[in-house]
């Protein structure tokens, strides 16, 4: 690929340069500066001691032309497109379009039983979304325990070989069913099998009505809104499911302990009778 030129770099710059500036002062007013072709960008509120930003007429037009940002009048204000567009500006090149979709964390974790650093996409999956959640309080919306009981299941869903295939197989086949047969289990491995096995106990524990989302979301990897839409739900009541079913199925992986055992001796003293009075 054909490197940019000093002009184009410095024609990019200035646009992400004023599409930032718009981002965080939204909405801003255009001007017309003192130069030709320039205008004077003014962001909301005072600011005190801080002269108005100037920014050339070609920088303004490639911005609308590209939809990044829409002028009202003299109100100019960012579109859709505008964080996904200094997303990939700033990160560059060739990851650009990936890391747009991504909210990469760093993370220590156990990787083959050596403690290392590891980058966490928190948006990899549904379920990471809604670990994202809070409350008013700003607590987190779903306990961790929920979560590492959301992850457990859906790690037990892969290893079980239970995701649909999407795709047609082209793999010769090695084996066949036979009549009266158990409907090939016998070609599932021994670990797919005990998989499978996790899996419905821990849909029995969830319960038939709660554990229809915790499929969706933790298995199927489907978002919030789209359960919602799929099961006629209300909106932000997914969520709410959620959070009981993954509840319940963080009991069933790690049940409370048993309350002690008491022995009740409801009798006083000499209640029981003497076997010298027979």
């Amino acid at each position: 690929m054909r490197e940019a030129t000093p002009c184009a770099r410095t024609a990019q710059n200035n646009l992400v340069r004023f599409v930032r500036a718009v981002v965080t002062h939204a909405p801003v007013r255009l001007e017309p500066g003192a130069a030709a072709d320039t205008l004077v960008l003014h962001g909301k509120g005072p600011q005190p001691g801080k002269p108005p930003r100037p920014v050339a007429g070609s920088t303004v037009r490639q911005a609308l032309s590209l939809g990044l940002l829409r002028l009202d009048g003299s109100v100019i204000r960012p579109t859709a497109q505008a964080l996904p567009f200094l997303r990939r500006a700033l990160v560059g090149a060739p990851d650009a379009y990936q890391e747009q979709h991504r909210d990469i964390e760093t993370a220590t974790a156990d990787v083959e039983g050596v403690r290392q650093a590891v980058r966490v996409n928190h948006l990899e999956s549904p379920l990471g979304a809604a670990a994202r959640l809070k409350e008013k309080s700003g607590q987190p919306f779903l306990p961790e325990e929920a979560i590492a009981a959301g992850e457990r299941l859906h790690a037990d869903f892969t290893r079980a070989h239970l995701q649909p295939r999407l795709t047609m197989s082209y793999e010769p086949r090695l084996s066949t069913k036979t009549k009266g047969g158990a409907g090939g289990a016998g070609d599932i491995s021994d670990s797919a099998m005990s998989a499978r096995f996790r899996v419905g106990k821990a849909m029995e524990a969830i319960g038939p009505e709660l554990c229809g989302v915790a499929l969706d979301v933790c298995c199927f990897q489907k978002g919030l809104e789209i359960v919602e839409r799929e099961r006629q739900w209300p909106a932000r009541s997914a969520k709410l499911m959620l959070r009981t079913a993954l509840m319940a199925l963080a009991r069933h992986y790690a049940p409370p302990p048993a309350a002690p055992r008491r022995n009740h001796a409801w009798g006083a003293e000499g209640y029981r009778p003497d076997a010298g009075d027979w």
